[in-house]
């Protein structure tokens, strides 16, 4: 089995209006659980920690980017 005891198999949405409050934990937690899930390992051997640690900083940092930019619902209207 590929999936260590414990291991989400799925990442939640941080976007409203499915989660409030996002804390950088919720997106520290959910770039882990991305980069688990595309490397096949619940945690790197002493030789791929750093590239590792690395990729979970690097996602981390452009999901904060990405739910700062993204705009939901629909843009308003300027008046003609």
């Amino acid at each position: 089995m590929p999936y260590g005891p414990g291991m989400c198999r799925s990442i939640k949405t941080l976007r409203e209006p499915y989660a409030e409050d996002v804390t950088e934990e919720d997106v520290r937690a959910a770039a882990l659980q991305y980069v688990r899930k595309i490397s096949g390992f619940r945690s790197p051997s002493a030789r791929n920690a750093a590239a590792f640690d690395r990729a979970v900083d690097a996602v981390a940092a452009a999901t904060l980017e990405l739910l700062a930019e993204i705009q939901v619902g629909r843009p308003t209207r300027e008046p003609a």
